[in-house]
């Protein structure tokens, strides 16, 4: 496996958890769901996120229901009780990876501005 098609997956991941939110907002359908992720920078074409979206119905995470929209039948989904808990869990595991993760990050940074405020130091002092 790629390192490209690794970071899918992990991304994919996070677009999946990212429907269920919306979802459990109001009833979305696919073409806002495309929009609303190209607004978090993610590229997601029809052909990928239709079968997600499948994937997570037939999970039982999302209902879909037809409404007729301008003459055609649009898919809207919503987020079923079993698909709340799934969204709920996840909220609670993704705030204490990323919060670690995060943690971990400033942490290094701190480390770094210790040494850079050291080197800076040592020069200050060498230059007087």
């Amino acid at each position: 496996m790629t390192n490209d098609d690794m970071l899918r997956e992990f991304f994919l991941g996070f677009i999946k958890i990212h429907i269920l939110h919306h979802a459990g907002e109001e009833p979305v359908y696919g073409l806002a769901l495309i929009a609303e992720l190209r607004r978090h920078g993610y590229e997601l074409s029809p052909g990928t996120l239709y079968p997600v979206l499948h994937q997570l119905e037939k999970a039982g995470y999302l209902r879909r229901l037809n409404r007729v929209v301008n003459g055609k039948v649009r898919k809207y989904y919503v987020l079923t009780r079993r698909g709340g808990q799934a969204l709920s869990d996840a909220r609670a595991k993704i705030g204490e990876l990323v919060g670690e993760v995060l943690e971990a990050d400033v942490g290094r940074k701190r480390i770094k501005a210790s040494k850079v405020s050291v080197r800076e130091q040592r020069r200050f002092e060498a230059d007087r």
